[in-house]
This record gives structure tokens, C-alpha cells and sequence, in this order.
């Protein structure tokens, strides 16, 4: 290496170096910290003590576990194919050219920008019982008042609700990738006697494929970390029928003080969402379809 290669690495390091730094401090430290006190008995206010993988041994038997955890896989199965077709449905309408369509398309964005602390207390308004709005316009269709956060029946989908009221990101991404698929495609297609379904099926969806999948993956790295809008709207009640996965790893390390064990369940999590990217990516291999192919 040269003295001129040395001195350019050297200027590259220095202008990356802040970066690096946070990186270092802010992401890789916390990381392989928590995997250390994950298995450490660490109450925060005292020395971590190493105990081996007695807090995974105990997470196992622990009834509160295994419910956040079913809650938030249950919340999960509800809301990702819902947000997803929901997005990709109105992303498709709001790309043909009706009247109003960049107006609608603001009003679908919109929802998404509004801050999560904000949208758990406006649904915590749209869904009471006795004043919401929801409850509301369903008695005018003669549907009796739903408990829609104070019933166990009821309090899942009341927070599927605010999650796919706020999918206008996803709708953003679905219509970038709607304009990038070649008309001259759906011309031929119409020339083949193919109407719209038809079209959407073997032309649409196969042409955004890759835009789909990346959506699923984010998806399902999002709901499986839900927390404010549950923690916000009920607390995880009733009958801890909403306590998520995430909202007790709170609980765990900021109320009762069990930072160690709160690591475990971190690394728990981190172990079932690699496990369900793994499976989605398996199970939609064969269905990406990538223009370069």
C-alpha cells in the first residue's frame, strides 16, 4: 500500500468514523450486552449475576409468557393478510384515473404520518362503547353497542383496526411499483380476450412481486413488535386478553425491575421473527418473479 492509499483510507475512516462510532455505541453494544444479561440476573440496581439459560428455562414456564406471546401471534395472523389487502386494493384503485385521485390518495396517506400515541387515543374515542362513533353508525343498522375494548371477544380486533387504518405507507410503495409495470403488457393482454381480474392476476401481481414481498416481511417484523397502541388503548386488558409480547418485555425490565429476563424474551422474539421471515421468504420463493430472471 501506498502512502497515497494509506493517506486516502485514512481520510474515508475519519469521514465514516461518526458513523462508526454510532453504530458501535447506539447498535452493536446494546446488542451483545443484552445477550449477556440475558443470561444474567439483572435487577437494573445491582451487578448482573450470571446464571447460564435459566431465564430461557424459566420463560417456558411462565403462563404470562405464553400468553403475550399467543396474543401477539393471534393479533399478527388477524392484521397481516387485512393490512395487506387492504393496501395493495386501494393501491390499485387509487392508480387508475378516477376523478379526485390525488385527493384520495393524500386522504389514504395521511392516517399514516399521524403520530401512534395520537391514533390510540382517537380509536380509544371512535370505539367507546357509549359515545364512539363506531358504535354509533352501527346503531343506525340496528346493530346492538359492542364493548369493543372491554371485551376479550372484541379487544384483538380493536387494535387490528388502528393498524390497518394507518397502512398508507404500504400504498405509497404499492403505487411506485404499479407505475413501473410496461403498459405495452396489459395491451397484450386485452388483445388475448384477458379482462381486468385476469390482467391483475397473471400481469399485476407477478410484475410487483418483489414490492409484495418486501412488504410482507415488513409487515410481519411491525406486528410482531406492536406496543403503543395496545399499551395505550387498554393496558393489555382485559383479562390480559391485549397484553402483546412487547409491552410485557416492558413491563418486565422498566416496571419489575428483571432487566436480564427481559433480554431473554427479547432474544426469544428476535429467534420467532427470523423464524417467520424464513418461512415467508420459503414459501413465496417460487412466487417472486424479478424482471432480470
Amino acid at each position: 500500500m501506498t502512502k497515497g492509499d494509506r493517506h486516502n483510507l485514512f481520510l474515508g475512516l475519519l469521514f465514516v468514523s461518526p458513523w462508526l462510532i454510532g453504530f458501535v455505541v447506539f447498535m452493536a453494544y446494546p446488542i451483545f450486552a443484552s445477550l449477556y444479561y440475558s443470561l444474567c440476573h439483572y435487577s437494573v440496581l445491582a451487578d448482573p449475576v450470571f446464571i447460564g439459560t435459566k431465564n430461557y428455562t424459566n420463560l417456558f414456564q411462565d403462563s404470562v409468557f405464553r400468553k403475550a406471546l399467543t396474543n401477539t401471534l393471534i393479533y399478527a395472523a388477524m392484521a397481516l393478510p387485512l393490512n395487506m389487502l387492504v393496501a395493495l386494493g386501494l393501491a390499485v384503485l387509487l392508480h387508475h384515473p378516477i376523478p379526485g385521485r390525488g385527493l384520495f390518495r393524500t386522504m389514504f396517506f395521511l392516517p399514516s404520518l399521524v403520530p401512534l400515541v395520537a391514533i390510540a387515543i382517537l380509536w380509544s374515542w371512535l370505539l367507546n362503547t357509549e359515545y364512539g362513533l363506531v358504535n354509533h353508525l352501527l346503531s343506525l343498522v340496528n346493530v346492538p353497542p359492542i364493548d369493543w375494548l372491554g371485551s376479550t371477544q372484541w379487544s384483538k380486533v380493536s387494535m387490528v383496526l388502528p393498524t390497518t387504518w394507518g397502512v398508507g405507507g404500504m400504498i405509497v410503495i404499492y403505487l411506485a411499483s404499479l407505475q413501473e409495470v410496461p403498459q405495452h403488457l396489459y395491451e397484450a393482454a386485452r388483445l388475448d380476450g384477458a379482462r381486468f381480474w385476469r390482467q391483475f392476476w397473471h400481469v399485476t401481481l407477478p410484475l410487483i412481486s418483489p414490492v409484495v414481498y418486501f412488504n410482507l416481511i415488513m409487515t410481519i417484523i411491525t406486528l410482531l413488535q406492536v406496543f403503543i397502541i395496545p399499551y395505550i388503548m387498554t393496558k393489555g386488558g382485559p383479562a390480559r386478553s391485549t397484553l402483546f409480547y412487547v409491552q410485557y418485555i416492558y413491563d418486565t425490565a422498566f416496571r419489575f425491575l428483571r432487566m436480564g429476563y427481559a433480554s431473554a424474551m427479547a432474544w426469544i422474539l428476535f429467534l420467532v421473527i427470523m423464524l417467520l421471515t424464513l418461512i415467508a421468504t420459503w414459501a413465496t420463493a417460487k412466487r417472486i418473479y424479478y424482471s432480470a430472471d
